[in-house]
């Protein structure tokens, strides 16, 4: 099946040179960056580089992958930061799942011997609590031990076939929400999340905690 890679950034310029480079050609057979608007020589970085880039018409991280997902033609499709958070030795690992049969993957930075060295007490806290939110309502089904990375795997036409189509910074909660309702197979791998490299974090902690409250509650009462 064929990959597509989705890179998400703005104003990553550090980590695009650091990071970019270890992302190996022989993994993928597309790679497409989306831009929120980046100032910092990022965009003229990736062009100057042969990089595939556009420049989101909509803000938000939701916006972001719901523009992407439109355009990769992949079987498998990979969302990747470029901050030096997401670990690339996990790309191969994940495309190996999906192979098995899986429909998406999650990467756990907390179950499995895996850690995260760029918690903080609260985003520490707030994922122990909206992992036990998720695994209250949906346990049954899918427990998880890690549920706001980011770091996923899916088949592309899981979009199609769930209908997907959010702008919401839960964009991939949605997903993992509906593909478990839905009865599609999800797997976790462990992947250590590492200090950020360069940029800055671009959400906000209280806003973003009541969407992915709200998301969660609306996924389990729709």
């Amino acid at each position: 099946m064929g990959v597509s890679i989705i890179v998400f950034e703005i104003n990553e310029i550090v980590g695009m040179r650091s990071i970019m480079p270890q992302i190996k050609p022989e993994w993928y057979d597309e790679l497409i960056i989306v831009d929120g608007g980046s100032t910092d020589g990022t965009i003229e970085y990736a062009r100057e580089h042969g990089y595939n880039l556009f420049v989101q018409k909509e803000k938000g991280l939701g916006a972001a992958f719901n523009e992407a997902i439109k355009k990769v033609s992949g079987d498998i499709v990979i969302i990747f930061a470029p901050d030096g958070s997401f670990l690339p030795d996990r790309i191969p690992l994940m495309i190996e799942k999906i192979n098995q049969g899986y429909d998406i993957v999650n990467v756990s930075r907390y179950g499995y011997g895996a850690k995260s060295y760029d918690d903080t007490p609260a985003t520490a806290f707030g994922n122990w609590f909206f992992v036990k939110m998720v695994n209250l309502f949906f346990g049954h089904q899918f427990k998880f031990t890690d549920f706001l990375y980011t770091y996923l795997a899916f088949k592309r036409n899981l979009v199609k076939d769930l209908n997907h189509d959010s702008k919401l910074m839960t964009w991939n909660q949605i997903l993992m929400l509906k593909a478990i309702k839905n009865g599609y197979k999800i797997i976790e791998i462990p992947g250590d999340e590492h200090k950020r490299i360069g940029g800055s974090v671009k959400v906000s902690k209280l806003p973003a905690a009541w969407i992915i409250f709200s998301t969660i509650i609306k996924e389990r009462f729709s």
